[in-house]
């Protein structure tokens, strides 16, 4: 470890509210990076606030260098992970840092430490405690405005894991899609959805009301489980981090946005959660939610000209049967209605082609790549 950088492990509220806020000074100038908020971001991290801590343990980091902070990381384990799947992992995440690989350098020697010390095989990170936390270093699209649920780094950040010994794992791609007027829109589309809801016998749901969606949302956790529990990063969502998510994204949700599927016997086959970017909004608001940042949040909410995918489920049964053209179909009504222009996808695992698959008939270009990174801890 370079002679003048400290590493310290945050234990109070002043530490962690530093540990929070240290990439906002880190990207102030950025035009690409999108802040977080606060007040979230201590609710994450905070053993009496996030239920995650039932199932797992954490140690939180920053790097000092002549005094001044110049980097943080977490380093993490979920014990159903590591158990229940047999990955012993140590997950590590909150990672920034400055240019400076002594920083870099110290800050993964005390996490790495923390995982020799729960006997775990490999770190792999950047991720959350689980697969609906943000994840993955942004490694192509540095000039691509981030979204409310992805990370933003520097290059800089992969040349350091790399020079460390971390190795790519996970990839994921991200898409920005173009949404055309529903008269131009792919005819394939707009005729497969009619004759695949008549073949299933399936029936359309749309929301006026958040109040509405509480209904269905355990069902789409458990369809999220269904759809997506054999890729490899996926770990099953506790019913206790539900009531968290709930608790979380609901606000932020326009029931306009969701759409759910259900066969003959009323049973959820499938949904879909869309909402409006945020982007913009946090920019201005930069981490803090008064009167005028909710001012802010709700216009996006409302009047918006671009949109994040951020989750599809499907049921097993159903999946390859025409499904996503119901969605699509739905989704071109609904943007062309509220006049959205533009859609970004939520990062795919490279590997999950189905899913990509269903961009082929739209105006679509790959935007932004990101990727975890592993390391033996033996």
């Amino acid at each position: 470890m370079s002679q003048d950088v400290s590493i310290e492990v945050v234990n109070n509220q002043k530490g962690f509210e530093a540990f929070i806020r240290f990439p906002f000074q880190l990207y102030k100038n950025n035009p690409y990076w999108v802040p977080p908020i606060i007040k979230d971001e201590l609710e994450t991290i905070d053993p009496q606030k996030n239920p995650v801590y039932q199932n797992a343990d954490a140690r939180f980091f920053l790097a000092r260098k002549n005094g001044k902070i110049v980097g943080r990381t977490a380093a993490l384990v979920n014990w159903l992970e590591v158990r229940q799947l047999g990955k012993k992992k140590m997950r590590f995440g909150w990672f920034d840092v400055i240019d400076d690989l002594a920083v870099t350098k110290a800050l993964f020697e005390a996490a790495e430490a923390f995982g020799k010390e729960h006997q775990l095989d490999y770190a792999e990170g950047p991720c959350g405690f689980s697969n609906l936390d943000k994840a993955g270093l942004l490694i192509y699209g540095f000039d691509e405005v981030s979204t409310m649920i992805t990370l933003y780094n520097a290059p800089y950040y992969r040349q350091h894991l790399e020079a460390l010994g971390y190795e790519m794992q996970a990839k994921w791609v991200e898409y920005e899609i173009k949404i055309p007027d529903f008269e131009t829109s792919p005819e394939k589309v707009k005729r497969f959805s009619e004759l695949v809801m008549n073949r299933h016998q399936l029936r359309l749901i749309r929301f006026q009301s958040t109040q509405q969606i509480i209904a269905y949302v355990d069902e789409m956790f458990k369809l999220l489980d269904q759809t997506y529990n054999k890729l490899q990063t996926y770990v099953p969502v506790q019913d206790y981090q539900i009531e968290n998510y709930k608790k979380r994204f609901l606000p932020y949700v326009n029931p306009n946005y969701i759409k759910c599927i259900v066969n003959k016997e009323g049973a959820l086959i499938a949904f879909s959660i869309i909402m409006p970017s945020f982007a913009r909004a946090l920019q201005k608001i930069n981490g803090r939610v008064g009167l005028l940042g909710y001012y802010h949040l709700y216009k996006a909410l409302r009047k918006n000209d671009k949109a994040s995918f951020y989750l599809i489920g499907i049921s097993p049964d159903f999946q390859n049967k025409g499904l996503t053209a119901i969605i699509f179909d739905e989704m071109q009504k609904l943007f062309n209605k509220m006049h959205l222009s533009t859609v970004e996808t939520n990062p795919e695992l490279e590997e999950n082609t189905a899913i990509q698959a269903l961009w082929k008939n739209y105006e679509h270009r790959l935007h932004k790549k990101r990727a975890t990174f592993s390391k033996s801890l033996k």
